[in-house]
């Protein structure tokens, strides 16, 4: 499911959520205009999350944190994930204010940066993404216009179909399938020992922590938006 568009209408410019945008895309095109045998790899694991360096030395590492959240592994990865901040941020941002979207933004980051590192404590695979960040902003949005519509693109086989979902279907429908990847992760790290691909556990605790810190950060909107 792609969402094109929310029917919430923002009462003012989403400064900082356009900001963070253009951020994700400018470090992006950094990464690619890293070139040279191992010069990317050394880039990325500069900035991003290592678990086993992250506990072995959290003073020295706990900014990566933050850091990794602007990186991303290619074109497919910060356009579905500028996507979905655009969509869901510009809402947040408004209920939120400017200021305290951007604390929380950041420390939805850390949280879900944080536990996805904390199951995979001696991984050596870095994590990199806007993703556990963006989860949060989905589960705020979730608390705060649950029955919002979304947009959504649709595609079956050949067809595609575009439909309104209430907000709380897709993103209960959204969450639901990261939880099961996180379970499933986290059984595969316990046999394995390691773990790579897509952050899940981020995922999930990025949307936990979005929807527990939604209303630290501001009010719910009534029952129609």
């Amino acid at each position: 499911m792609i969402p094109l568009r929310t029917d919430i209408p923002n009462k003012k410019f989403s400064f900082i959520n356009w900001t963070l945008i253009a951020l994700n895309f400018y470090y992006f095109s950094i990464e690619l205009a890293v070139v040279g045998p191992g010069r990317l790899d050394k880039f990325i694991n500069h900035w991003a999350v290592i678990p086993k360096l992250l506990w072995s030395n959290p003073g020295q590492h706990a900014i990566s944190l933050v850091t990794a959240t602007f990186l991303h592994g290619g074109w497919l990865h910060i356009i579905s994930n500028m996507l979905f901040l655009h969509i869901f941020g510009d809402g947040v941002e408004d209920r939120m204010g400017h200021f305290r979207y951007i604390l929380f933004y950041l420390l939805a980051a850390i949280l879900a940066n944080g536990t996805q590192a904390y199951f995979s404590p001696t991984s050596t695979i870095p994590l990199i993404g806007a993703s556990g960040a963006i989860a949060g902003v989905l589960g705020a949005y979730f608390f705060y216009y649950p029955y919002s519509e979304v947009e959504t693109l649709i595609p079956i086989f050949i067809f595609i179909r575009i439909i309104n979902i209430p907000a709380f279907l897709f993103l209960g429908y959204w969450f639901i399938l990261q939880t099961l990847n996180s379970t499933f992760s986290i059984t595969s790290m316990a046999s394995r020992h390691t773990m790579g691909g897509i952050a899940f556990i981020a995922h999930a605790a990025g949307f936990i922590s979005g929807l527990l810190l939604g209303p630290a950060f501001g009010k719910k909107a009534g029952r129609f938006k």
